[in-house]
C-alpha cells in the first residue's frame, strides 16, 4: 500500500468511530435503536424478557385502523368487512352511546366515523360477536 491508500483508510475508519462515538452520547446509550444497527454490538446490552412480553398481547387493530371508536355501516367502499358470529370471534363488540374509547367499544354514527364497515355473510376481515359486556380481541 502506498501512502495515500493508508491515509484515506485512516480517514475513514476515524471517521466511523467518531460516528459511533457521538451517536452514543446523543442518545446516553449504546443501545440505542441506530447505533444497533452496527456490525458490532457484542458489548451492547441484552434486550429484556420484559420489553417482548407486549407481543403476547393480540392488538386492537385491524389494516391499520382501531377497532374502538365511531363506526359507519356501509354498502360500499368499506375499510372492513365483517361477520356476525355467535362463536369463535375475532373480537367482541360492545355497542355504546357515547365515548368509545377501549378495544371493542363500537358507536355507531351516520357521519364523522373512524371507520367504515360493510356487514358480508362470507370471508370477513373480521368476526364479531355482539356482547353487552367485557368487549376485546380474543
Amino acid at each position: 500500500m502506498n501512502p495515500l491508500q493508508i491515509k484515506i483508510i485512516s480517514v475513514a475508519a476515524g471517521t466511523f468511530i467518531c460516528a459511533l462515538v457521538i451517536d452514543n452520547i446523543g442518545t446516553g446509550s449504546s443501545t440505542s435503536s441506530t447505533s444497533s444497527s452496527y456490525a458490532y454490538q457484542s458489548s451492547s446490552k441484552p434486550k429484556s424478557a420484559k420489553s417482548n412480553n407486549y407481543s403476547s398481547k393480540k392488538s386492537c387493530r385491524k389494516k391499520g385502523f382501531n377497532l374502538y371508536g365511531k363506526v359507519q355501516f356501509v354498502e360500499s367502499f368499506p375499510d372492513l368487512t365483517i361477520q356476525y358470529v355467535s362463536s369463535f370471534p375475532d373480537i367482541k363488540v360492545e355497542y355504546v352511546s357515547s365515548f368509545p374509547s377501549s378495544c371493542g367499544q363500537w358507536q355507531e354514527v351516520d357521519s364523522f366515523p373512524d371507520f367504515k364497515v360493510q356487514v358480508v355473510s362470507s370471508f370477513p376481515d373480521l368476526k364479531v360477536q355482539k356482547v353487552s359486556s367485557f368487549p376485546g380481541m380474543n
